[in-house]
């Protein structure tokens, strides 16, 4: 009987260390074509709400990291630096709106330089399916309403729901997730207002972050 335990116990522990290292394999195997896969759509929305005509320079490694609390996190965000015959053209910066209903949204909102904004979209949320994920364009196009859009000093108080007073719409039964973007894009402009100049000096170094 003691036996048979030891060797039940022998065989577990020799299943546990097979179906380990399996996993670290198949993780290692798959960790570049993942980060390809990852670095394709990244370019993809990038492209998005930078077009095509306002760049010829590869947006994903032209990225300079920036922390600012404006940015809704502590933590370094990148910036894509856009240029078209060498000269600056538009900025794509990725921010967090911590206050979304089941968690953080992360955003990304690009601007010219004369702070007009080309475009934003949500890069990832855990928003409730069928009311908050329609900041998601994948369900619905109430993101591409910031688009044309300016943030200025004389017009903070329209960057809000309409429920707050604000011009922008809200959802049936959510309102926490819209305002949590509408702010998050506010804030993320007024950043790039205030450094989208001084970016363009700063060195692309998002690659450690990526690898």
């Amino acid at each position: 009987m003691l036996n048979a335990i030891k060797n039940n116990a022998l065989i577990l522990v020799i299943f546990a260390c097979a179906s380990t290292g399996l996993v670290a394999v198949t993780n290692l195997a798959t960790k570049d074509t993942i980060a390809e896969q990852q670095q394709k759509q990244l370019l993809r929305v990038l492209n998005q709400v930078i077009p095509t005509r306002m760049h010829d320079n590869n947006l994903y490694q032209a990225c300079t990291l920036v922390t600012d609390p404006l940015l809704g996190t502590n933590e370094a965000q990148p910036a894509y630096l856009a240029t078209l015959n060498g000269q600056p053209s538009a900025v794509a910066i990725e921010a967090v709106a911590p206050d979304g209903y089941n968690g953080t949204i992360r955003i990304v909102v690009a601007t010219d330089m004369n702070g007009k904004i080309l475009g934003s979209r949500v890069l990832a949320h855990q928003e409730t399916p069928g009311l908050g994920d329609k900041i998601d364009l994948r369900v619905s196009e109430w993101i591409l309403a910031f688009a044309g859009q300016f943030v200025t000093e004389s017009n903070l108080d329209d960057w809000k729901v309409r429920k707050d007073g604000g011009k922008f719409d809200q959802f049936t039964g959510a309102t926490i997730t819209p305002r949590a973007v509408v702010s998050a894009v506010k804030n993320a402009t007024l950043y790039l207002n205030q450094h989208r100049e001084a970016l363009f000096a700063q060195p692309a170094n998002c690659g450690a972050a990526y690898d």
